[in-house]
């Protein structure tokens, strides 16, 4: 299984024993109730990720990675299991369906795809869809946590001071120039010095679908990275930056990691230094 599939391809595939489908919409605090539109209406056998809720309740951060044995808990009981073909979707701007996508693979999952164009495509093309909760049987979930692809605060404080990795920020352009202030109290505006700025839907044409791989690419040099080289994605809180991670995944980079505390870890710590202004 490609880690991009089409509505024709999952069309096709629905039904299959070892086949999973998964809602993971999510939307920022006001944009939504994920949930209520996933029991109005999804993929035929979908459950639902809840990635809202699927978080570490132990830090003030918003959206950090939970605990490996709460994630192995959420997925064996929504039915994802050793040997599970996942396929991801959504139906949010912010493209949530990579952040589900990252998660699973960094705690050890081998089969996971996203669909290409999420539930806007597939209710576009009139296929059928479900409505209310769908409940599948537990399957065991083995877990292991690849913190290779993850970047920890002091690991992002070395990367600023020795420019060990490239660091591209998906938010716009006003919030990492700091021309716009940000959202969460007591953070500053601006971005982490040195990194380049390339907003997240970049990574897709018009209609929503992602763009080739030489389109991403192009996207990515356009911003002044080098996908050849070790890259660190950001954002605001770790939620964009899985889109331009698996952004650059399909364009074939391998030397990606992602800050998971992102701006608002970063923004609102008194000892980084911050800046303003074009990159």
């Amino acid at each position: 299984m490609d880690m991009l599939v089409s509505t024709e391809w999952l069309a096709g595939e629905l039904g299959a024993p070892d086949l999973r489908v998964v809602d993971a919409t999510y939307f920022l605090p006001g944009g939504g109730d994920a949930a209520a539109l996933y029991e109005a209406a999804h993929i035929p056998g979908a459950v639902y990720m809840d990635l809202e809720n699927l978080i570490d309740t132990n830090t003030d951060l918003p959206n950090m990675l939970p605990p490996a044995e709460k994630f192995a808990s959420r997925m064996q009981s929504l039915g994802l299991g050793d040997g599970s073909r996942i396929v991801l979707y959504d139906d949010s701007s912010l493209h949530t369906a990579a952040r589900a996508w990252w998660m699973l693979k960094l705690f050890g999952a081998h089969h996971v795809a996203v669909l290409d164009g999420g539930f806007a495509k597939w209710k576009d093309e009139g296929r059928e869809v479900a409505s209310g909760k769908e409940k599948l049987r537990h399957r065991h979930f083995t877990v292991w946590k690849d913190d290779a692809t993850l970047r920890t605060l002091d690991q992002m404080k070395d990367v600023v001071a020795f420019e060990k990795e490239q660091i591209v920020d998906a938010r716009g352009a006003a919030r990492f120039t700091g021309q716009e202030p940000d959202p969460r109290p007591r953070t500053h505006a601006g971005h982490i010095p040195g990194s380049k700025n390339l907003p997240y839907g970049n990574m897709f044409e018009a209609d929503g679908r992602w763009k080739s791989p030489e389109g991403i690419r192009a996207a990515f040099e356009a911003a002044g990275i080098d996908l050849e080289k070790p890259v660190v994605t950001t954002c605001g809180s770790g939620i964009t930056a899985s889109v331009l991670f698996f952004g650059a995944v399909l364009a074939g980079a391998q030397k990606l990691s992602l800050y998971d505390g992102s701006w608002s870890e970063w923004g609102a710590d008194l000892t980084t230094p911050k800046a303003t202004g074009q990159a």
